[in-house]
């Protein structure tokens, strides 16, 4: 009998808590890390915890310089902990997990169990082997063993969700390290895709976000060109899912026939994420980035004229070996001609075995910091004036939750509007839950948010608030029952990553 098992018969249960770090691949991962232990007999610790949880998940990002040291401090955090409490168990897996191995249980032999991004789904069954064996277990697949959809999954929103279409990539871009850690691109085939999401719109799921490393180059591995686009028009025939996103395409693979799709299917949201690393083609070659400034800006140009109403952001890399003032002119002048929404901005560090950290000409410190600074300055400017812009315009909010960390002493809920913006909202009379839709008219505009002061124009309750109503009193249900080890007190909340890619990779 297994000790999940022992634990049942005497009404004792195993708390986790998952800790995620990086992009929106390592959130969706950690769904499936939740999912897998939930369905193994463990339960999520309750709201607040802080390494108290008899089962401590890192789910790490390798792309960072200091990712490492970040990692190992937080291991040294928790190692009196687990001293104090025999049973306690630390898993450590994602991308620092597939690259570090064994170093991980040299540097921190307390930890119990070390995996990679190719076998997430064999967490419970080393946990359960460490405990038996007593000792640290370390599993690193090569490749995919099977792809990630496939597992259980516990979704952090009853409304909305990430259904991943390929995993992988195939560039080779010399500041980033993670095709070398997730492997070649892996596509799951469309019929399974649109599977999973006629499944979660069953459920009550109203907005999906199709997700992969480059989401834009799917087909590449089943051998069609236009498989995406045909994806999205798919998903626009899709009864019952409101709103379809995408991220992160990639500027090489993004064809004319993607734009059609985006503005002939009704429910492919009018938002963008394109990202640009560089606006100096120096600069790009030496990234290994198979486009140039003009390439660039044309889709953009193309994207506008399908799509008027298309909010645009992107990922730009600050300070990458090499880059002159001439080339970080070029920057400036690509964002003034593309005015991005918003920009999520870099400065460049030192990725380990990547090729452009043994790169010659470093960038000192203090001359990334100061072209850091006037990028931000120039881009806050631009999405003041393209967020000024909506004032007036009544817009479609899809209630969210968790968005606005002042709506309680505003007296304000948020939501998002068709393009990703985040809107502030008076809160109305009536009972509005998360996933429900209000129709407002926008007031007041600031660089990373909107406000609608006035009264809410229109309320419409949806099944996918009708979801979050019935998962939220399905959870407030749940016997709290008695847990191994200390008193629990929960887990952090997810990573707020819908508009970002997160690593600034793609």
């Amino acid at each position: 009998m297994s000790s999940i098992d022992r634990s049942r018969e005497v009404g004792v249960t195993r708390s986790y808590e998952i800790r995620t770090y990086g992009c929106q691949m390592n959130v969706h991962d950690s769904e499936r890390l939740a999912g897998l232990l939930e369905d193994a007999g463990y339960v999520r610790a309750p709201e607040g915890s802080d390494g108290d949880a008899d089962v401590v998940v890192f789910n790490t990002c390798a792309v960072r310089e200091n990712a490492d040291n970040r990692l190992y401090g937080n291991l040294g955090h928790l190692a009196p902990k687990k001293a104090k409490r025999p049973g306690m168990q630390i898993a450590v897996g994602g991308c620092l997990a597939q690259k570090d191995r064994d170093t991980i249980v040299k540097k921190a032999p307390w930890v119990d169990v070390v995996f990679g991004t190719h076998n997430i789904g064999k967490l419970p069954v080393l946990l359960e082997r460490a405990r038996v064996q007593e000792e640290a277990q370390v599993e690193i697949a090569e490749s995919l063993e099977a792809f990630p959809s496939t597992l259980p999954t516990r979704r952090e929103s009853a409304y909305a969700a990430w259904v991943s279409i390929s995993v992988g990539c195939n560039n080779t871009c010399t500041f980033c390290i993670v095709p070398a850690l997730r492997g070649k691109e892996k596509d799951r085939r469309p019929g399974d895709i649109l599977a999973e999401v006629e499944a979660l719109v069953g459920e009550g799921v109203s907005e999906i976000t199709l997700l992969g490393q480059n989401v834009n180059a799917y087909g590449s591995d089943i051998g069609d060109r236009e498989a995406f686009s045909k994806l999205l028009r798919a998903c626009g025939t899709i009864d019952g899912l409101e709103r379809v996103r995408f991220t992160s395409p990639h500027p090489r693979d993004f064809t004319d026939d993607v734009i059609a799709a985006m503005a002939e299917t009704p429910n492919v949201m009018p938002q963008l994420h394109m990202p640009l690393q560089s606006g100096s083609d120096t600069v790009l070659k030496a990234m290994r980035r198979s486009y140039r400034q003009e390439r660039y800006l044309g889709i953009i140009e193309k994207v506008r004229a399908a799509i008027p109403h298309a909010a645009i952001t992107t990922d730009i890399i600050v300070g990458f070996p090499g880059e002159t003032e001439e080339d970080f002119e070029q920057t400036l002048h690509v964002v003034r001609e593309a005015r991005f929404a918003q920009a999520f901005t870099f400065q460049y560090s030192k990725r380990p075995g990547t090729p452009a950290a043994e790169m010659d000409d470093q960038i000192p410190k203090e001359v990334v910091q100061a072209r850091y600074e006037r990028l931000v300055a120039l881009q806050e400017e631009i999405s003041w004036d393209e967020n000024k812009k909506q004032v007036g315009r009544t817009l479609e909010l899809m209630v969210a939750e968790g968005e606005g960390r002042k709506d309680g002493a505003t007296h304000r809920l948020s939501g998002r509007a068709p393009d990703n913006r985040l809107v502030h909202f008076t809160k109305p009379d009536q009972d509005v839950r998360p996933g429900d839709v209000v129709t407002v008219e926008v007031t007041y505009a600031a660089p990373h948010h909107l406000l609608a002061e006035g009264p809410v124009l229109e309320v419409r309750r949806t099944r996918a608030g009708d979801a979050w109503e019935k998962r939220t009193a399905a959870e407030a249900a749940k016997p709290a029952g008695v847990m191994l080890g200390l008193p629990k007190i929960g887990v952090p909340e997810p990573l707020p990553v819908a508009a970002n890619s997160g690593c600034g990779c793609d």
